[in-house]
């Protein structure tokens, strides 16, 4: 039986509960429309852009918490957020809905309060004693009792569920613990507006500095600099820091505190370690952090996608990308970032996941997907992914992979700039094509005996062709140049030759089902398949998906083992835990202790090679078409 008050009213409402506020809204929008300033409305306004300001606030350090870019050698709890946290923590927001409601009832309750002056000093004063004398204590107590038996495991065990502390966190309670914390932030106000020493000014200010209290403690960031509590050792029984609260969270018999370990020391229930991990954290902000072993060097698509990374919205980000109506405002700021980004910066870490023991991180490099296509833009580009590279080789990274457009042939070669210019590099570079191949080819039936491919004289088109005649399956390869043509068909054993035909029209292919796509192709062009027709393919951006009556295949991913830890983001539109075979083929590459480069032209021989080893490490493929490749 589920304890009482210890789920949400409007739990099953989902994004519909701020429906919600919908009733503070009318009422500024019937007084705006009466042209009435009247109080209640007046007070709504107020409660609607605190409210607001309040999610801006635990937004605002969540996504600086993410910024693994600033904050990794200041993590004090380094694992990763995973996908399990953020589902748990997805309704962080219930007590600022909780809140406006139970303000408004205080409202009808006392309409002297309406009367409230913009600005009075001594409220000011009167809420940090209040806060002091009762708020402080008050919490200490509740908090030391919400960790009894029974409390606990019916309440406050939610909250403790969050491995890895996030401003997000802090709202992770039941409705019982709002409640007496909603008292908690209560007091100080409402005493002082009794005391007659209210305003408007102090109210907001009080709620805001709450917030942003509650958010530092649960940043998992040491931002604090020790030396400040070295210098006035006083202060550190007057401000907690996130260090402290942590250790609340890893040895949850200490630290009960609000925001002041007086109560702690007190209470004697302050952990003797705190002040030595503050130090220690704290010092270890100009330390570099743990080298990881793999890293995959992404870039940004676009700019509606850029608002999906982990550090921008954390919701958003560990979903499958998708256009969404609600950042469209964003655009112009992301328009902004971008130019910035362009003018100046460096490659940047987005995410990390451990697998096994090892580090796995995505760096990417600080370009968007339509910059790669602007012919004075690709030498800063290639600077930037040849400074990533050699990054990583003084760190001592094992395998840097190359993603999509970071390793396009007519950019650097598919990587072989890099390689024949640093011969002595100790970190592999792999393009990770060859399980890119793999995984197109994985997801061709069996049965099939003819394909139709565009893009075919491109490093993937050439080795999809040249392994499928290899299976006498025929192969329309569509292209102008018959030199480009006739150069792949002679690498293929005299035997299979004939299955390579040369095309130069899309109406060569109206009788063929099965499509690769390697180039991007138009709708118009669609037309010419006939119904029935599935189209694979590997080309980036994805194609349109202009036919009701044909098949769309996936850009080439696979998913990750069942292993994997603190994975909290997606690749761009992929499922969660999925990742772009190129990911995965560096991946397994770094698994593997392969010590080659994989870079230029694929190795026709190595797919099975590399397929049997990505099954072999648990990784999965996301199709469940037949598998063509023998295993």
């Amino acid at each position: 039986m589920v304890a009482l008050l210890s789920t949400w009213p409007w739990e099953g409402l989902g994004s519909f509960k701020y429906i919600l506020f919908g009733p503070f809204l009318a009422k500024i929008l019937h007084a705006r429309h009466q042209e009435d300033t009247c109080s209640q409305a007046l007070w709504c306004l107020h409660i609607l852009i605190l409210c607001t300001l309040r999610c801006f606030m635990y937004h605002s350090w969540t996504a600086y918490s993410n910024m693994l870019f600033l904050t990794r050698n200041r993590r004090i709890i380094k694992e990763g957020v995973d996908f399990k946290q953020i589902d748990k923590e997805w309704d962080w927001d219930n007590f600022i809905l909780l809140q406006a409601a139970l303000a408004t009832l205080i409202f009808y309750k006392f309409p002297f309060l309406a009367d409230l002056p913009l600005w009075n000093t001594r409220g000011f004063v009167a809420v940090v004693l209040l806060h002091i004398a009762i708020s402080e204590p008050l919490y200490y107590l509740t908090h030391k009792y919400f960790h009894g038996k029974y409390l606990f495991t019916n309440y406050h065990s939610l909250h403790h569920s969050s491995p890895v502390p996030q401003p997000f966190t802090a709202g992770h309670l039941t409705l019982l613990e709002h409640l007496v914390l909603a008292v908690v932030i209560g007091v100080p106000i409402v005493g002082a507006c009794f005391l007659g020493l209210g305003s408007i000014s102090m109210i907001y200010g009080y709620v805001l500095i709450f917030d942003l209290l509650r958010s530092l403690g649960h940043c998992n960031t040491e931002i604090l600099p020790h030396q400040i509590f070295e210098k006035f050792p006083f202060l550190r029984y007057l401000l907690y820091s996130p260090t402290y609260h942590s250790l609340h969270h890893t040895e949850m018999g200490t630290n009960f505190c609000l925001f002041m370990p007086i109560y702690d020391l007190l209470g004697n229930t302050l952990n003797s370690k705190s002040w030595d991990m503050h130090k220690k954290f704290s010092l270890d902000a100009g330390k570099n952090s743990r080298v990881p072993d793999f890293v995959f060097l992404a870039h940004v698509v676009d700019m509606t996608s850029a608002m999906h990374a982990q550090f921008v919205f954390r919701s958003y980000g560990s979903m499958p990308y998708t256009t969404r109506v609600i950042l469209l405002p964003w655009l112009p700021v992301c328009f902004v970032v971008m130019l910035l980004m362009w003018a100046k910066s460096k490659t940047f870490l987005v995410s990390f996941y451990k697998l096994r023991g090892m580090l796995h991180q995505t760096w990417s490099v600080p370009r968007f997907g339509f910059q790669y296509f602007l012919p004075f833009a690709a030498d800063g580009i290639n600077k930037h992914i040849e400074e990533a590279i050699l990054r990583a080789n003084r760190l001592g990274v094992k395998v840097i992979s190359l993603a999509a457009l970071n390793k396009n042939e007519a950019l650097n070669g598919g990587g072989t700039l890099f390689v024949n210019k640093h011969p002595d590099l100790e970190v592999r570079v792999v393009h990770g094509n060859t399980l890119t191949a793999a995984v197109t080819l994985n997801e061709i039936p069996d049965d099939v005996t003819e394909v139709f491919l565009s893009g075919s004289t491109s490093k993937l088109g050439r080795a999809i062709a040249l392994y499928l005649c290899r299976k006498r399956v025929r192969v329309l390869m569509l292209t102008l140049s018959t030199e480009r043509f006739q150069k792949i068909q002679k690498e293929a054993p005299t035997e299979y030759q004939k299955y390579l035909v040369q095309v130069s029209k899309y109406q060569a292919a109206q009788n063929c089902k099965t499509w690769i796509v390697g180039k991007w192709i138009t709708p118009r062009e669609q037309r010419f398949a006939p119904p029935g027709t599935h189209f694979h393919q590997f080309v980036v951006p994805p194609i349109l998906r202009f036919r009701r009556d044909c098949t769309y295949g996936d850009l080439a991913a696979m998913k990750l083992p069942e292993d994997v830890e603190g994975l909290g983001c997606c690749e761009y539109t992929m499922d969660r835990g999925v990742v772009h075979a190129c990911h995965a083929g560096g991946l397994v590459h770094s698994l593997e202790g392969w010590t080659h480069h994989e870079v230029g032209a694929i190795d026709v021989d190595r797919i099975d090679v590399v397929w049997e080893a990505a099954l072999k490490h648990g990784l999965k493929p996301v199709s469940g078409v037949r598998k063509l490749i023998q295993h």
